[in-house]
């Protein structure tokens, strides 16, 4: 069974989320602050977890922060408010996918289902998906897995960084657009602009830079897109 966190201050939406989810066969855990939601999201991790941006004691982007600091569990964002910096901000730290309340339960269902697609690797059964790992390089990326290694050290990456990585490295030195980055990291359901593939890529970078002060194995090809060069 699929476990689902969901973090809201809103009991009325907690109660109705929380009663459709289990209608639809997901484990739900409620909280009502980032603060109560922090422990359980790092120690005990969910499949998946909802947060609402805007929440007493510590607010949702706070709260992918500090999970982002040990994790790379799935995140959707609920927010009320019509503002596209929250999304540039909620994507530079992690975020990947916003939904705009109020929404229907079965729009944010469809939602829930496409990040845990991407999470999973796809629908494919067992020996549809056994993937070869990806080596270019120092990079190693194992899609069975979702892990990455760079000379070495292991690089933690959310669901869509990898996705991007392995769009780019299964290429190198193959131009890829940012529609063509948008298509390979998102279901068709989730539509995203081109900056925030720009954001992936500058967290790519962040964390591949922190193994190696040097990495450069990604190119910006000004109003083209990037590629990936093998080093």
């Amino acid at each position: 069974m699929t476990t689902l966190a969901l973090v809201d201050d809103d009991e009325n939406i907690v109660a109705s989320l929380k009663m459709f989810f289990e209608a639809e066969g997901y484990n739900v855990r409620t909280y009502h602050d980032g603060e109560a939601a922090l422990p359980a999201l790092t120690e005990n991790p969910p499949d998946i977890a909802i947060l609402d941006v805007k929440m007493p004691r510590m607010d949702g982007m706070e709260l992918l922060r500090r999970v982002r600091q040990t994790s790379e569990l799935p995140v959707i964002f609920l927010t009320s408010k019509d503002e596209e910096i929250d999304e540039v901000i909620g994507f530079n730290i992690g975020a990947d996918d916003f939904v705009r309340k109020p929404c229907s339960n079965r729009l944010l269902a469809e939602r829930v289902k496409a990040v845990l697609r991407r999470a999973r690797g796809g629908t494919a059964g067992p020996e549809e998906g056994d993937h070869k790992p990806i080596i270019r390089g120092k990079l190693t990326l194992d899609p069975n897995r979702h892990a990455c290694m760079w000379d070495g050290h292991p690089v933690r990456l959310t669901v869509t960084e990898f996705l991007i990585l392995q769009a780019l490295a299964a290429r190198p030195g193959y131009v890829k657009s940012r529609d063509q980055l948008m298509d390979a990291a998102y279901d068709d359901q989730i539509y995203v602009d081109d900056r925030t593939i720009d954001s992936h890529i500058k967290r790519l970078r962040k964390k591949f830079r922190e193994v190696t002060d040097e990495f450069d194995a990604i190119e910006t090809l000004y109003g083209v897109g990037y590629r990936y060069t093998e080093a």
